[in-house]
C-alpha cells in the first residue's frame, strides 16, 4: 500500500463535551463532481441515507465534516489525524465508556506510558474520533471521501446492474474509516503511533501490529473472543483495517466489494466504532444478509484507490 502524508495534526488540547444531544451529526459538503452529475439528486439521497444510520445510532455531541466527491477505483478517503500520549487517550476513552463492550475494552487496555500495541508513547487518532473523545479540534474538514458512482447501483436495495456495487455500502465503508476504524500497521507516521482501532487487533490472544502477510489478525475486544478477521495485505490486497472477507456473508468493512448485492451496516462495524470512542445508542442487529463492500484506507494519509 502506498501512503502519502497530507500533513501532521497535533493534539490541540482537551475540552469537556456539552450534554449529549439526540445524535451524532455528519455534515456533508458536495464536490462539484457530484453536484454536476446527471444523477446528483439520487447520489446525494443515498449518501444521506448512509449518514442517517450514524445519526440515528450514535449519540456523540459532535459534528463531523465530510466532503464527498466522485473518484476512481471503488471508494477511498483522506483523513486527518491528531497525535496524543497513550495515557491521555486512555483516560479520555475511559471517561467516554458507556456500554458493556466499553467496560470490557477498558479492562484490557493497560494503564501506563506506552500503548500496548506497538510500544509507542503516542496514539494517532482521526479528527472525527478525537472529537468524539472530547478533544478540541480546529475548524476544517474531517475527511474527504471519493466514490466511483459510475460503477454503483445508486438506490440502496435495488441492484439493477449485477456487475455494480451498492453505493450505500461503499459510502458506509468510507465513513467508518473517516470516523476512525483505520489501522496504521506498517507505522506510516513513525514512532510506533498505532491508531485507536489498533488497540483491538489480536492474534492468538496477544495484540499484534504484525505486517507479516502470512500472519492472521482479528478484531477482538478482550483478546479471547474474535469478532471478525482482519485483512492481510499480501494475501488479498486492500487495507490493514478492512475485514478479510472469507466465504461468509459479505460485510460493509470487507476489503473488496461484492457486485450485485445489498449491504447494511452490521454488528462488527458498530462494535468497533463503539470501543474507539463513539456512543452507541441502540444495539444494532446483524442483518440477515449483509453484502459487501469496498476498500479501505488511511487517513492523514491518503489511501490508494482500489476497484
Amino acid at each position: 500500500m502506498n501512503y502519502t502524508k497530507l500533513g501532521l495534526f497535533v493534539a490541540a488540547g482537551v475540552g469537556l463535551g456539552a450534554a449529549a444531544h439526540a445524535n451524532l451529526v455528519i455534515n456533508p459538503t458536495w464536490g462539484s463532481s457530484i453536484t454536476s452529475d446527471a444523477n446528483s439528486a439520487q447520489i446525494q439521497a443515498t449518501i444521506n441515507q448512509a449518514i442517517a444510520f450514524y445519526n440515528a445510532n450514535f449519540s456523540d455531541n459532535i459534528t463531523v465534516e465530510i466532503t464527498f466527491q466522485k473518484g476512481g477505483g471503488l471508494g477511498s478517503s483522506n483523513t486527518g489525524f491528531i497525535f496524543d500520549t497513550y495515557s491521555n487517550f486512555r483516560n479520555l476513552l475511559g471517561a467516554d465508556a458507556s456500554t458493556a463492550d466499553d467496560t470490557l475494552a477498558m479492562a484490557h487496555l493497560a494503564s501506563g506510558a506506552v500503548n500496548p500495541v506497538s510500544g509507542g508513547a503516542e496514539v494517532a487518532i482521526s479528527r472525527a474520533n478525537a472529537k468524539a473523545l472530547g478533544y478540541t479540534i480546529g475548524a476544517g474538514t474531517d475527511g474527504t471521501i471519493s466514490l466511483n458512482t459510475d460503477i454503483c447501483n445508486l438506490v440502496h436495495g435495488t441492484n439493477t446492474n449485477s456487475s455494480f456495487y451498492d453505493l450505500y455500502a461503499v459510502t458506509c465503508h468510507e465513513i467508518d474509516e473517516v470516523l476512525g476504524t483505520i489501522s496504521l500497521c506498517g507505522d506510516p507516521f513513525g514512532s510506533g503511533r498505532a491508531s485507536s482501532a489498533d488497540m483491538y487487533r489480536y492474534n492468538g490472544g496477544a495484540r499484534t501490529w504484525d505486517t507479516n502477510n502470512g500472519h492472521a489478525a482479528f478484531f477482538s475486544i478482550d483478546g479471547t473472543n474474535n469478532i471478525v478477521e482482519y485483512n492481510a495485505l499480501g494475501r488479498t490486497g486492500g487495507d490493514w483495517g478492512d475485514w478479510i472477507h472469507h466465504n461468509g456473508a459479505p460485510q460493509v468493512q470487507d476489503f473488496s466489494g461484492t457486485p450485485g448485492v445489498t449491504v447494511n451496516m452490521g454488528a462488527s462495524e458498530t462494535r468497533l466504532l463503539d470501543v474507539v470512542g463513539y456512543n452507541k445508542v441502540n444495539p444494532v442487529p446483524e442483518p440477515a444478509s449483509m453484502a459487501v463492500l469496498g476498500l479501505g484506507a488511511l487517513g492523514l494519509l491518503r489511501r490508494r484507490k482500489k476497484s
